[in-house]
């Protein structure tokens, strides 16, 4: 059996149930997390993630975590099987699990996420069930332009659930928003706050471009060896890549035509 504490990380960072939201979106922002357990005396009481976070108004400035975060769906122990929490966040649709002692006392003792589970897979050696990403990756994409707001574009996260949205112009791929760029630039927050969407600042100045890619025929291997090596949750998949000469998996132009996330990597080595 392989166990949950060969792979967590342990003692994560944590925020309290009294601390500021302020100061929760600024940890966020400044450190790169995707999410953060609230505790109360080491004891798990919630979690927060980006996309709570970005909900946050001037009208909210003043509330802290307890007014934001949420129960955590997946919540798991170190003894826990790998293979049987990644089933559980996979149903539930969440890419990070709390890790507390025992179900009794709930003493958070970790966090772990798919990606971990993706590179305790691949190091392993264990085979996935497709051998490219033909067969498994989306081809309904949502996406976005270059010149939308990227209040819009925040709106249209929230509203489906993805993280990142390809960007196009000219119906050609340039670029990659996702949720940490939005919450790096700090600019929507001010567009939503003032109610002047259309001064809110434009995709282009905060989309990361060129973007990485992949094509149709590469192996699922590939692409998880991708996605841990540039701690991502997606990758375009794209036809007629112009790549940048120095940084080979980045094309400065391509044709969209699907969508690999680590859901659908996980979901291949699940079998």
């Amino acid at each position: 059996m392989n166990d949950v504490k060969e792979i967590m990380t342990s003692n994560p960072l944590t925020v309290t149930v009294d601390t500021q939201a302020t100061k929760v979106r600024s940890i966020l922002r400044e450190d790169g997390y995707r999410s953060l357990p609230v505790v109360s005396n080491h004891r798990l009481e919630g979690i927060i993630t980006r996309g709570d976070i970005m909900n946050i108004s001037a009208t909210k400035s003043n509330i802290d975590a307890r007014g934001i975060m949420d129960h955590p769906k997946v919540i798991c122990t170190p003894d826990d099987d790998i293979m049987d929490l990644a089933r559980r966040l996979l149903k539930t649709d969440k890419v990070q699990a709390p890790v507390v002692e025992s179900k009794d006392n709930m003493h958070l003792v970790g966090i772990v996420s798919i990606t971990d589970i993706i590179r305790k897979l691949l190091y392993n050696g264990a085979k996935p069930a497709h051998d490219n990403i033909a067969e498994i990756f989306s081809r309904d994409v949502i996406t976005c332009t270059y010149d939308e707001s990227i209040s819009k574009v925040w709106d249209l996260m929230d509203e489906t659930g993805f993280s990142g949205l390809p960007v196009l112009k000219m119906n050609k791929l340039i670029g990659i928003i996702t949720r940490k760029d939005i919450i790096n630039s700090g600019h929507v927050r001010i567009g939503r706050e003032s109610g002047d969407i259309k001064r809110s600042i434009k995709v282009e100045k905060v989309m990361k471009t060129p973007p990485l890619v992949t094509t149709v025929h590469s192996t699922v291997t590939e692409v998880a060896q991708m996605i841990i090596e540039y701690d991502i949750g997606r990758l375009p998949v794209v036809e007629n890549p112009v790549y940048v000469k120095r940084e080979p998996n980045r094309a400065l132009k391509s044709d969209l035509v699907g969508i690999i996330a680590r859901e659908d990597i996980l979901w291949s080595y699940l079998g």
